[in-house]
Order: structure tokens, then sequence, then C-alpha cells
């Protein structure tokens, strides 16, 4: 036996992913990166195969990854990744017990969301410059895409893979909302306001097309880049940082940022719990319970600031 039977156990394991699990390309390759890692680590150790691991090895992954500096959400992630390995090595019979089962990932503090003010997402709107007289297709887009993802909660992946005709029907009719792709291929629909409606149909009507004269084949994108392409994750993150730098917001803002704001100012203005879990596409309640947790966190600050006997 070589170390190819735990590449191949590897490669077996992410092919069940994909197949039995149905886990998107960014979420499985995420999972060999950590897991890759861990057979670099088994390799230093001398194992070639997955029956020769051991509780105490595992465990001893755990302090490796400590000793790299690493996170604990990292490691916590990192160590759950082993954790579904063994488990499926052991389900398929490659190993008579699961040396990872009593091995429990790190614990980390809850993060809680971080949300900007309403004042905060005006100057962050502004800073794309959509309004202004002259504004150009970069303008244009920039607005409508800070719109969106404020005015729908809509997650970055799941706006920069809007085509055209998927707006162009709420457009036509917005009681129909926006059906989003989210994570895994699951599909919801978002509700989108009137103002992210009025710059979706400034950009589309003269903004759009002004990206898409480059002479080369346009795709059915509705977000374009410079050069006519779809616009990619990254470069929409580093375009909201941009005008958070330019709208002179000191705290780090991400397209994550204005779904957590989002969520936030819902929830601040008396929205039911459920209803912002089905907005959000949460599985499950307890995801969307956090941003109660920032809501009274604020209120609680607000109480200390302004009342002559607060603690």
């Amino acid at each position: 036996m070589t170390v190819s039977r735990l590449s191949q156990g590897l490669a077996d394991y992410l092919g069940h992913l994909v197949a039995e699990r149905g886990l998107a390309a960014n979420t499985v390759a995420a999972y060999r990166r950590d897991l890759d890692r861990y057979l670099a680590y088994l390799a230093q150790l001398g194992l070639t195969r997955p029956d020769q691991i051991e509780s105490g090895q595992v465990d001893g992954f755990t302090g490796y990854l400590r000793g790299l500096g690493l996170a604990p959400a990292s490691i916590a992630r990192t160590v759950a990744a082993v954790r579904g390995l063994h488990r499926f090595w052991a389900a398929e019979g490659l190993t008579r017990l699961d040396p990872a089962a009593e091995v429990a990932p790190p614990a980390i503090g809850r993060r809680l969301p971080k949300a900007l003010s309403l004042e905060q997402v005006d100057a962050l709107i502004g800073a794309a410059g959509a309004s202004a007289a002259g504004a150009g297709p970069i303008e244009l887009r920039d607005g409508a895409l800070v719109e969106l993802l404020y005015g729908s909660g809509a997650r970055i992946s799941e706006v920069v893979a809007l085509d055209v005709d998927e707006v162009r029907r709420l457009l036509d009719d917005p009681s129909l909302g926006l059906l989003l792709k989210g994570k895994g291929g699951k599909q919801r629909l978002a509700l989108v306001g009137g103002f992210a409606r009025q710059a979706l149909d400034a950009y589309l009507v003269r903004g759009r097309p002004g990206l898409a004269a480059s002479g080369r084949p346009v795709p059915p994108a509705l977000f374009l880049n410079a050069r006519g392409g779809r616009l990619s994750r990254q470069s929409a993150f580093n375009r909201v940082q941009a005008l958070a730098r330019r709208a002179g917001i000191a705290v780090e803002v991400s397209p994550h940022t204005l779904r957590h704001s989002y969520a936030t100012h819902l929830i601040d203005g008396g929205a039911d719990l459920r209803v912002v879990q089905e907005l959000l596409g949460h599985a499950s309640v307890a995801t969307t319970q956090l941003y109660t947790l920032v809501t009274v966190d604020h209120l609680r600050e607000v109480y200390r600031a302004a009342h002559p006997r607060a603690i």
C-alpha cells in the first residue's frame, strides 16, 4: 500500500460530496484544500492507509494547526472536514472504527454580524455616483449593484449569477419577486424594493448597453465588467470595498455586510423573525436569530449612552 490509498480515499469522499450531497464546486474546493493539508500531515507521520490512523493522531492534527497560527474558526472548519472524511471512510468500510468521532473542534466565540447604519448605507449608495448628472455605465452598474444587495438581502454569488431576462421579468411585474440561485443550487424567491428596481432599470437602459459595446460576444449576465464579460464575485467584492472607502466608512465593508444590514434593519423595523428567515433563505431560524442579538446589543449601547442612571 502507498500514500495513493489515502489520496484515493479523499477523491472518493469529494466525489460523494458532489454526487450525494450536492455541494457547490466552491465548497468542495474548500474541503479539498483543508483535507490536502490533513493528508500531508499524515504523510509526515508515515501513514499510508486509512486504517492506520488513530484518534491520537487526529487530535494531534488539531495541535499542528494551532502551531501554524491559524485562526480558531479556520481550525474548527478544517477539523469538521476531517471528521466528515473519517465518517465516510468508516461507512464505506475503509476503517473498522471512526478515529475522529471523539475529536471535537475547538470552541470559537460567536461572531455577531456587523450591520451598517442607515446613514452609512445611504453614503455607500451615494458613493457609486449613479444619481449624479452624467453618470456613466460603471456608476450606474455600481449603484444598481449596491441597491440590489441591500434591497434584497441577496448573497453576492446570487447577484452576479443573475441574467438580464430574470431582472426584466421583475421590472415588468414586481409582484413576481426575483428568483435567486443560492447555496447548493437551491432556489429562493427574493423581494426587491422600489429603490433597487429604479436603479436596475436605469442601469439596463443607460448603463449596460455601454458596457456591452465591446465588440465581443456579450453574455446574458445582468452585471457586466468593463470588458463586457460577466462581473465576477471577486470584482463585485472589490467594487463594494472601493465604494466604502470613497464614502469614508471606517469599518470593513463587504457585499455580505449589506446582507447583514438588510436583515438587521428589517428586524429593527419590526419584521417577524420567520419572515426574515424566509427572505434570507436560511435553512434554520437559529441562524437568523443572530440578527436579534445585534439589535439587542445596539439597544444596550444606546441605553448606556443616553440614560443618566445606566450602569
